[in-house]
């Protein structure tokens, strides 16, 4: 049990403790700030350990940021002791390193000394410096300019074991459809007179190829009454059992020109046990099928999946390299709220992980790609981190602009998160729609005018 005399470093703290698997121990806490120091005092089993830290924050917003920070700092540097034990990430439990790398260099330092300072491990110093470089092009174009659209799709064939999006399998959802399609028509005909110069449309999901030719061209031709033209368009295909020629031509006829295929593994056995109806040679052949018709594709990978070993995940890798596509995004295994892998299993196993993600590294860039876009998540096999790698040139540009909040991005759909980027892009509101299917359908008219509203 954690014992805090500030309770709003609490969360953060108990980030840390989880990373370690430390619940159980007790912790008592005692922060304090004045004259430019924070101070940390943590007990634990009857010993002390002190820490401080000089800064003086530019106000209130720098001052949390900080408290924060250190407090994180204090415990990761304590339980490392405890548990001799160091983490790839070090005290970090953002989702996105890059973007404190970004303020740092703003604010005139040196993000390397301040990811040394927070246990950040080389290589991983390393990945930043390259995924800045790699990023660096779409990232001077869009900071601060234009938009991003996405439409939410939240329908699949069968609900993969580690999902935790609002997707159910279509034959229980097959019901709400034809109204959901209608509802996403009128939303993406609300923004025809938007006054903003468009980046990236990506259509995602779920998998947006499940609701049928019929519906995804209805959808398709709303969009076209935007004006698209010269943007980066993507349909999240994903799921190989999905593919067909007509929904492929459909997307060609209509502009789109990037296609991700997902496999995640490209061993059968694991394909079963994680709730996917299809086989290892279905994404093959999805994949030839999409270069056909000359999309750009994304391959998606899993590494840490059931039972899976270092060989296993070297084979998909391979596999993957072989196919050559534009983009290769490799995901640690992230336990989820709502994903049916966390009703069965407390804690991820971490044995091997780390060697997936070293492996992948190597090999990628072995075969020609770059690292041009990083997240993390909580609860990560080993706190690992997910990583797009692409080709010289193909970096996504929906992917840069979302993982570092650099422009609005205008999500339509069931459980879509819109984001209205301020000025400096340091300023940041959202605007979320209903995560629950029918309660979206009942509020679309509302949602209309709200989101206009949001983005006046």
């Amino acid at each position: 049990m954690l014992n805090t005399n500030c309770e709003y470093l609490r969360a953060e703290i108990m980030d840390v403790i989880r990373l370690f698997d430390c619940e159980e121990r007790d912790f008592n806490h005692y922060f304090s700030y004045g004259n430019g120091e924070f101070y940390n005092c943590i007990e634990c089993d009857g010993l002390f350990y002190d820490y401080t830290e000089q800064f003086n924050p530019n106000g209130e917003i720098e001052y949390k940021r900080y408290a924060k920070r250190f407090a994180k700092l204090a415990f990761y540097l304590t339980l490392s002791k405890l548990q001799n034990k160091r983490l790839p990430w070090g005290a970090l439990t953002g989702i996105r390193p890059t973007k404190m790398a970004y303020l740092e260099q703003a604010n005139g330092r040196d993000y390397k000394s301040l990811f040394n300072k927070l246990g950040v491990n080389e290589g991983n110093i390393c990945l930043i410096e390259r995924v800045l470089a790699g990023q660096k092009d779409v990232y001077k174009k869009n900071y601060n300019q234009g938009c991003d659209i996405f439409v939410s799709i939240p329908f699949c064939p069968t609900k993969c074991e580690y999902c935790s999006f609002i997707t159910a399998p279509i034959d229980k959802t097959k019901q709400y459809l034809d109204e959901y399609v209608n509802c996403l028509i009128s939303e993406i005909l609300s923004l025809k007179n938007l006054d903003c110069k468009i980046n990236s449309v990506y259509i995602g999901g779920g998998t947006p190829f499940t609701i049928g030719e019929e519906r995804l061209k209805k959808v398709l031709l709303a969009l076209s009454q935007l004006n698209i033209n010269g943007a980066e368009y993507t349909v999240e295909a994903g799921r190989p059992d999905t593919f067909s020629n007509e929904a492929l031509s459909l997307c060609k006829q209509f502009g789109v020109n990037r296609i991700c295929v997902n496999p995640q593994s490209f061993l059968n056995k694991t394909l079963q046990k994680i709730g996917r109806r299809h086989t290892a040679e279905q994404i093959i052949d999805a994949y030839e099928r999409a270069i056909k018709y000359g999309f750009d594709v994304n391959v998606d990978l899993i590494a840490g999946l059931e039972d899976e070993t270092l060989s296993d995940f070297a084979y998909s890798l391979d596999e993957a390299i072989k196919l050559n596509p534009e983009n290769i995004t490799v995901h640690t295994l992230s336990l989820k709220a709502g994903a049916k892998l966390k009703e069965n299993v407390e804690k991820l196993s971490a044995e091997g992980v780390a060697d997936m993600i070293a492996l992948s590294r190597e090999k990628l860039t072995k075969a020609g790609y770059e690292p041009y876009y990083l997240y993390r998540q909580k609860y990560q096999a080993g706190g690992n981190e997910n990583v797009g790698w692409c080709k010289k040139g193909k970096a996504c540009v929906y992917n840069v602009d979302v993982m570092e909040e650099i422009c609005n991005n205008i999500a339509v759909g069931a459980n879509a998160i819109s984001k209205r980027v301020y000025d400096d892009a340091t300023r940041i509101e959202r605007f979320a729609t209903p995560k629950d299917i029918p309660t979206y359908i009942a509020k679309c008219e509302r949602l209309l005018k709200e989101r206009l509203q949001f983005f006046k």
